[in-house]
């Protein structure tokens, strides 16, 4: 018996378009004619994935870069956190058990989702007082809901610069409202957007979150490790979540961690104790 190994491990960009085999054939003048930069069944083939990877990393580089945007800083933390006044409302209507059950949890975590978007106005609250776009830091996240949105409205709504760095996922991903006409990107990859997380940022915020959230985490903690980026704060945004959830003591007493590791981490419970953190190493004034 043949052994039942997949061709791919992935969704390709072929079944994300919903290209069948016939369009990819270009089996007739009119198809092979095309400029190749203007041919998209040629660029979803299989053998031009590295230029994919080139173009998603490329793009938002030049179009970051025209805004003068060279600092951010990048907020992680849950989709499924909702503001105080939308966790209120859910309560108000809440008539089902389902409902009452899912308003209680709303209103247990829409504390952090405030606190995101204090910390977001706080950031554009610094940038205001810099005339100089190399000293300026912005807010950056994943462009979807929850912490993501609550980052980018505040610092939206003061006034400044938001990134959006979005996904193409099963169930698409909708881009947040509170993100800068010009600054919101869309990616296939999530390796190309990671680096886009990584490349710009001078701190990293994560509030509590799910696989998503520690994916990322745990992705900035090993670049850190293993000396492939220059070390920066990485504040963690409530305390018992994350101690709970990561035994980071007991990665400590196994040996698999070192202390010089874990002195990476900041643990604050505030907005502005996450951005006092980034104040004082950078030495902002």
């Amino acid at each position: 018996m043949s052994p039942n190994l997949p061709v791919n491990n992935s969704q390709t960009i072929t079944d994300f378009l919903n290209l069948h085999q016939s369009q990819m054939a270009e089996d007739n003048s009119e198809d092979s004619y095309r400029f190749a930069f203007d041919d998209q069944a040629f660029l979803s083939r299989r053998e031009t994935l590295g230029l994919r990877f080139q173009l998603e990393l490329l793009k938002p580089e030049i179009l970051l870069h025209e805004r003068g945007i060279e600092h951010t800083i990048t907020v992680f933390g849950s989709t499924r956190f909702v503001s105080s006044e939308k966790a209120q409302e859910l309560e108000k209507n809440a008539k089902t058990p389902e409902a009452i059950a899912e308003a209680k949890q709303a209103l247990l975590h829409c504390k952090y989702y405030d606190s995101a978007r204090e910390f977001g106005a706080i950031v554009a609250g610094y940038n205001a007082t810099q005339s100089e776009d190399r000293n300026k830091l912005h807010i950056a996240t994943g462009g979807g809901p929850g912490i993501m949105e609550a980052a980018n409205r505040g610092a939206f709504e003061a006034g400044d610069q938001s990134i959006g760095f979005n996904i193409s996922l099963p169930r698409e991903q909708q881009p947040n409202p509170y993100l800068t006409p010009g600054l919101s990107f869309r990616f296939h990859y999530f390796a190309i957007r990671k680096m886009h997380f990584m490349l710009r940022a001078r701190a990293i915020v994560a509030y509590p979150g799910g696989f998503g959230s520690f994916d990322e985490l745990f992705e900035v903690l090993t670049l850190m490790q293993t000396k492939k980026v220059e070390r920066f704060p990485i504040i963690l945004v409530g305390k018992t979540f994350w101690q709970e959830v990561i035994s980071f003591n007991q990665m400590l007493s196994y040996g698999v961690i070192d202390q010089v590791d874990m002195n990476l981490i900041h643990f604050v419970e505030t907005a502005p104790e996450a951005w006092t953190v980034i104040r004082d190493w950078y030495q902002l004034a």
